[in-house]
């Protein structure tokens, strides 16, 4: 994982640094299969290092102008639980160990226009925040939030210049990936992260684009992972994709990318079928290619843009692109990382029958190695 400024983690498999010493202060360790209990486990886990709550999707409005749209909340422990016994009195009411920042984005598909915009702040003072309730759990960020409810989920998120208004409501039951939720990023037992995903949320409300305000309708996906160890040593970055077919399905990959441009073995994903059932992925049964890349004219980063996934003990061979090409983000003022991250369509077979599709696509360690000291 990265190591970026003392207060600030990143993304996906965010950075928890060096482990603390066997005599000191720990984080919460993910080692083995999540025993994860709801509506507890929507809500904040603040003895582990980093977490995140992750909202993607694709939409349309009344008149068929297509969008995709990303919110993302990020949870970052400053020390370990236990080390603020050392910290000097009286507290201020300030102090907190938990960071949270966002990152929002919206992609005009039809106008090839790519919005985003990023905050950051402590966890005190009702600046930020997670909380669990018996009914539900809200993560906020100033008046951004996600409030997750029993049976819809309200997203709301805006700046001056564009802005999203959702609830969304899960189609079908939650997924546990790996191992009843326990995801492995390395060789290590505790190289992991408890991971689960709504898979296909039905999506409704609104966007806004400078003056316009735009009804729209269409499908999401939510992730939520926390974590505290770090990545392997010789990993630089990740691609990740999750792709929602017409024919009801699912598909989440994560590709683990090594320095040597190769894919760890801990590279992984899973399947869910139209009634729900998921199938774990390991990364022996995943085909990859890229097909086309893409030079940003902002990093200058190279990232590959189209690809061709396969699948062959489902029989699945599909095709992604970016619905834009220029989705790159750029957070010098939360996580101060450069990475691409944007709608994207498939299309190919699916169980063997012709599928179309819509998703997300994340590209990171592209513009820098994810483990760069910044």
């Amino acid at each position: 994982m990265i190591a970026l400024a003392p207060w600030i983690l990143l993304i996906a498999f965010l950075p928890a640094g060096q482990a603390a010493a066997d005599t000191g202060p720990a984080y919460l360790q993910v080692s083995g299969p999540c025993s994860l209990e709801f509506p507890r486990d929507h809500g904040p886990h603040p003895g582990y290092r980093t977490e995140w709550w992750y909202y993607t999707g694709n939409v349309e409005s009344g008149d068929g102008r297509p969008f995709g749209f990303q919110l993302t909340f990020f949870r970052s422990r400053i020390s370990p639980p236990g080390a603020e016994e050392s910290w000097p009195e009286p507290a201020s009411a300030w102090r907190t160990q938990q960071i949270y920042l966002a990152h929002m984005a919206v992609s005009d598909v039809s106008r090839q226009k790519f919005h985003h915009d990023e905050r950051v702040t402590r966890g005190a003072l009702g600046l930020g925040g997670a909380e669990t309730s018996t009914e539900s759990a809200i993560v906020f960020l100033h008046d951004w939030n996600a409030d997750i409810g029993e049976t819809v989920h309200r997203l709301k998120a805006g700046s001056e210049h564009f802005a999203i208004e959702f609830e969304a409501v899960p189609m079908k039951p939650l997924v546990a990936h790996g191992e009843r939720g326990y995801s492995r990023k390395g060789p290590r037992p505790e190289q992991a992260s408890c991971y689960y995903s709504f898979t296909r949320l039905q999506i409704q409300g609104h966007i806004r684009i400078g003056a316009e305000t735009i009804p729209v309708n269409g499908l999401a996906w939510m992730d939520h992972e926390f974590s505290s160890a770090p990545l392997a040593a010789d990993l630089v970055g990740w691609d990740w994709f999750s792709l929602q077919f017409d024919d009801g399905s699912e598909l989440m990959v994560y590709l683990l990318r090594t320095r040597d441009g190769s894919y760890s073995p801990q590279s992984a994903g899973t399947f869910v079928s139209p009634s729900g059932e998921s199938v774990h992925l390991v990364r022996e049964e995943l085909e990859t290619e890229n097909l086309d890349r893409w030079r940003s004219p902002h990093s200058g980063a190279d990232y590959p843009s189209q690809w061709r996934i396969g699948i062959p003990k489902l029989r699945i061979d599909i095709r992604v692109a970016p619905r834009i090409r220029d989705q790159e983000l750029h957070t010098p003022g939360s996580t101060r990382i450069t990475y691409w991250e944007g709608s994207i369509s498939a299309e190919g077979r699916v169980r063997g029958k012709p599928a179309r599709g819509a998703g997300y696509m994340e590209l990171t360690g592209y513009a820098q190695p994810l483990d760069a000291r910044l």
